[in-house]
Formats: structure tokens, C-alpha cells, sequence
């Protein structure tokens, strides 16, 4: 399993929300350039970035923060936030980056971006789609950065998409995002069961090394943290397994 380092951005900053609430903001006083430079010398190949004032309002933003990012040769950029249009995948994909992460788009528009997967290839398109449980634990997924209830389940979502060309889907539990609780385990264990050809990513809650393990048992494809490896919870050596370009000698 592979871990993909986290940042959200918001009017510029390097900030996180906790259980999708943008009034429950912490605010990070690093640059995003520096955030690069930690994960990268902790041997990540992968950056997740969260246009948060995109995925609320539509508007990117933070889109020159993500261009200058995306033409250093660092790390691939998986990016998400806003991406509503063809046009706009198209800026980012211009721009360098390696993956476009689509969330409202793909619940509301599912065969327009399966029209994007067909074109850009499903190497270089991930569906997102962050839930809320309901009474019965039904995942309903909500959108427009957390704030709207579609309505459809994440199991009616991915069934508006072709078996065969879908490849990479991120999965968030909004009540655990930026909590440290742990991972949803169960939440991800019937994914799996019902999607085994899917290559998931696991987000939200988690807060240690033993959480990347349940989740590589589980057979997750990536977990993807934030507020963890921001706040430096993880010990180095748990987290040489995960990332591919970590040395050994430099995990301590």
C-alpha cells in the first residue's frame, strides 16, 4: 500500500478542516514549497493537494500555488478541489500534474467524466467521493467541499460509472477527517468486498503506523493522510514501508 502525503489549500494557505467543517480550520504557518521538501526527503512519490475553496465554490483558487508546484519535478501531484470542467482537468494536466481528483463532478456528471476517463486514461483520473454514514451506515456522499448531501449513496455513485474503465477512487469518511479516530475499517473492508478490481485510496482519521497496517491487511491501494504527517505523528520507521523512496538509514 502506498501513502500519499496531504495538504489542503485555503486562501493560500497550508491549512486542514476537521470532519469537513470550514469553520473548524487549523492553519499551518509553512508554505506549501516546504511541505514538498518534507515528503519528499521522507521518500513519497505522490502529493494529494485539496483546492478547498474549489471544492466549495467551484472556484480554483489556489490554482497558481498548484501550477508552481506542479513544475517542480518533486513529487506527482494528485490534485483535487474545483475540477468541474474538461477545460479545467485539461489546465492541470498542462500544468504537470499527474492526477486530477474529481468529486461533485463525478456524482453529478458521472457520464461526463467517464467521457475524461476515456480521453486522459484512467491512470490520470481519480473519482473522490467523501460520505457521511446514515442511520443504517449507508455512505451518502456529499459534495461541493462537504456542505451538500446528494443524496446518492457511494454505491449508487460508482455504479453510474463503467466497471472496466474506472480505475482509482478516493474514499473519505467526512466524520473522521482531520480527527486522528481511525480509520473507517468496515467502511473500506465492504468497498472492497463489492469493488475488489477498484485500486481505493483510504482517507480521513488516520492517526499512526497501526492504521496503515490495518489498512494494507484490508488491501487498500493508498491511504491518503493529512493532519498526521502534518503534525509529524507518525514515527519515521513506521512509515518506511509505505513510502517507496524511503532509505532506511535516514529512519531512524
Amino acid at each position: 500500500m502506498l501513502l500519499i502525503p496531504s495538504i489542503d489549500l485555503r486562501g493560500g494557505r497550508c491549512v486542514r478542516l476537521r470532519e469537513g467543517d470550514f469553520a473548524a480550520e487549523t492553519a499551518y504557518p509553512v508554505a506549501p514549497e516546504e511541505f514538498v521538501a518534507r515528503y519528499q526527503a521522507l521518500g513519497a512519490h505522490w502529493l494529494h493537494i485539496v483546492d478547498l475553496d474549489g471544492a466549495r465554490d467551484g472556484v480554483t483558487a489556489n490554482l497558481r500555488i498548484i501550477e508552481k508546484l506542479a513544475r517542480e519535478p518533486a513529487l506527482a501531484l494528485q490534485v483535487g478541489g474545483g475540477i468541474r470542467s474538461r477545460a479545467m482537468a485539461e489546465r492541470l494536466f498542462a500544468a504537470g500534474v499527474a492526477r486530477v481528483v474529481v468529486g461533485s463532478a463525478a456524482v453529478r456528471q458521472p457520464a461526463e467524466v467517464s467521457s475524461w476517463i476515456e480521453i486522459f486514461g484512467a491512470e490520470r483520473v481519480c473519482t473522490a467521493f467523501d460520505v457521511r454514514l446514515g442511520p443504517a451506515a449507508e455512505p451518502w456522499v456529499h459534495t461541493h467541499g462537504w456542505t451538500v448531501n446528494s443524496g446518492t449513496s457511494l454505491w449508487e455513485a460508482l455504479d453510474n460509472f463503467d466497471a472496466a474503465s474506472l480505475r482509482h477512487v478516493l474514499c473519505t469518511d467526512i466524520s473522521r477527517d482531520g480527527t486522528l479516530r481511525g480509520p473507517n475499517l468496515a467502511l473500506y473492508r465492504e468497498a472492497l468486498g463489492r469493488y475488489p478490481r477498484l485500486a481505493w485510496q483510504a482517507s480521513g482519521g488516520i492517526r499512526d503506523g497501526s492504521d496503515l497496517a490495518a489498512l494494507e491487511r484490508l488491501g487498500l491501494a493508498a491511504a491518503v493522510s493529512g493532519t498526521a504527517l502534518l503534525q509529524e505523528r507518525i514515527p519515521l520507521k513506521e512509515l518506511r514501508s509505505f513510502l517507496p523512496g524511503a532509505s532506511s538509514p535516514a529512519l531512524t
